[in-house]
């Protein structure tokens, strides 16, 4: 019988057959997983040739990251631009993709972080915040990025800015995007934390800040704190 976490069944994925199949490739692949915490409906695709169809390649679960369709295709050209909002803050550890091994792969991937209102022209002139060369591969690929520039993560652009025909091929094609990383959620109530009236003021100072909770997989459960 397999020792499949109850957080992973809200997938819809039947564990009564044949869960053993999938614990040793479940258990890795959803530590630090971030799922929950990408507002879904606020994501935004340059380019796209059909719409909303970024924005379902990123909802698509663990479990379907290798289901062709929905499939996110460029239109006009071979560039795409995505705006990923989150609802927390992001410290993001790497990202998740699946293309193809075709010429309509993207091959240079520029992200960009907290940014609000990019566009192509923009993105094209701005110091982007980290490059990267993507594999040509149908294969889910684990891409990593530099920790440090991506710890305060509440928005990511990924201008996906050519593809591997080398300017032959106008059409991009990207069928899975995910994300993994750790996150941290502000509460709306501060926290206020006064030294006692009758105590010295150099031996307690006055602190207000916000409560924080930091989480690492999908739901928020479990996980610890990871690549910390």
């Amino acid at each position: 019988m397999s020792h499949c976490h109850d957080e992973h069944d809200h997938h819809g994925h039947d564990h009564s057959e044949g869960a053993h199949d999938h614990t040793d490739d479940l258990t890795p692949a959803l530590q630090n997983h971030i799922y929950e915490q990408i507002d879904f409906s606020a994501i935004n695709t340059l380019n796209e040739s059909e719409s909303r169809s970024g924005s379902r390649i990123v909802q698509k679960t663990w479990m379907e990251r290798l289901e062709p369709e929905p499939e996110l295709k460029s239109d006009a050209d071979e560039q795409l631009l995505m705006h990923i909002p989150f609802t927390a803050q992001i410290r993001l550890h790497s990202i998740l993709l699946r293309t193809s091994a075709t010429d309509a792969a993207p091959m240079t991937l520029k992200l960009y972080v907290n940014r609000e209102g990019l566009d192509f022209a923009t993105a094209s002139d701005l110091q982007p915040t980290q490059t990267l060369e993507l594999p040509q591969s149908n294969e889910i690929q684990e891409i990593g990025i530099k920790r440090a520039l991506f710890n305060t993560v509440r928005s990511l652009d990924l201008f996906f800015e050519d593809n591997w025909s080398q300017g032959e091929e106008d059409e991009t094609r990207i069928s899975y995007i995910g994300f993994k990383g750790e996150w941290m959620k502000l509460s709306r109530e501060p926290v206020n934390f006064l030294y006692e009236a009758a105590a010295n003021p150099g031996d307690h100072k006055l602190a207000s800040g916000v409560g924080e909770r930091l989480g690492s997989d999908v739901g928020g459960a479990g996980g610890g704190r990871h690549g910390m």
